[in-house]
């Protein structure tokens, strides 16, 4: 059995929830965009940044950095805009199925690096509904491999950017519970994730400015949907819920990202997609049953309450 959540979990799951459908959008503002994935990289997080400032001016004078939660932050920044990098720069090259599918295998890693470095050891419960979900992924992101201009290179570069999120989303909640407020934390991630990201363009000798003005149309959505609205909700749930839950729950954005790629560039799923999509739902009931609902966690610390 496990047990019932209280009324301030239950926000917690809303927010989770709102937050899975904004990054559900991610992957097609990308698409829209189009132009250079290091580029939409750059100025994601470097929109997002800037409207952060005021508020996490705020959260860091409420809670004033220490050099722990400072090195999370930065480390996690560092993670934050590797994946960008690597996983914008996938869908140039494969579909919308695969590359949302394999970017959100964090689930598998997540558990395996808590397991060996958190020494977190997971239930084999939640560790069958892990692998039933990752199987359920693989069968989306398999039932795509021939679309794209070079699905393999973009697979690669997808998966990559699924072990870095892993170690962006890890650190963030370490961060956080370090006592950390989830404002502070945010600004200071993105900030470090746009001073990576914003040399590269000028480094792959790509332009900053020479785009339809409505590729920035998309990455000003980008940057306010799927970044400060999902990456920061999905932070909030990861401080407070059990991170490999939080992480499995996320697998429905690949299904969400292939329904939208259908209707706005007629990707169609193959039925080995559609298959992989029950399977992975499956997964996530499992994973959510064994988890408790993500409620095996230690208590939050008392700087939470003023969030």
């Amino acid at each position: 059995m496990f047990a019932m959540p209280t009324p301030g979990l239950v926000w917690v799951y809303l927010v989770l929830i709102v937050a899975i459908l904004a990054v559900t959008l991610a992957a097609i503002f990308v698409r829209l965009a189009d132009a250079p994935g290091v580029v939409v990289a750059a100025y994601r997080m470097a929109l997002a940044s800037l409207v952060l400032i005021p508020i996490s001016a705020r959260g860091l004078r409420s809670t004033p950095l220490t050099a722990q939660t400072l090195l999370f932050s930065a480390l996690a920044g560092l993670f934050l805009g590797a994946h960008f990098a690597t996983w914008i720069t996938s869908l140039s090259y494969t579909t919308v199925a695969a590359s949302t599918t394999l970017v959100s295998t964090t689930p598998l890693w997540i558990t395996l690096f808590s397991w060996l470095f958190l020494r977190t050891v997971p239930s084999l419960s939640v560790l069958l509904g892990v692998l039933v979900a990752v199987a359920g992924g693989a069968m989306i992101g398999f039932g795509d491999l021939r679309g794209g201009n070079a699905p393999l290179l973009g697979d690669a570069l997808a998966l990559s950017g699924a072990i870095f999120l892993t170690g962006y989303f890890l650190l963030g909640r370490s961060a956080q519970r370090h006592g950390l407020r989830l404002d502070a934390y945010a600004g200071l991630a993105y900030g470090v994730a746009a001073a990576v990201l914003l040399p590269l363009p000028a480094i792959a000798g790509l332009p900053y400015i020479d785009y339809r003005l409505d590729t920035f149309l998309w990455i000003a959505l980008l940057a306010l949907i799927p970044q400060l609205v999902g990456h920061t909700g999905i932070n909030f749930a990861m401080k407070r819920l059990d991170p490999t839950f939080v992480a499995t729950v996320a697998l429905l954005d690949p299904v969400g990202s292939t329904m939208l790629a259908f209707l706005f560039f007629r990707e169609v799923p193959s039925s080995l997609t559609l298959v992989g999509a029950l399977v992975l739902l499956l997964g996530i009931a499992i994973t959510a049953r064994a988890s408790g609902f993500g409620l095996r966690v230690p208590p939050v610390c008392d700087s939470d309450a003023d969030e």
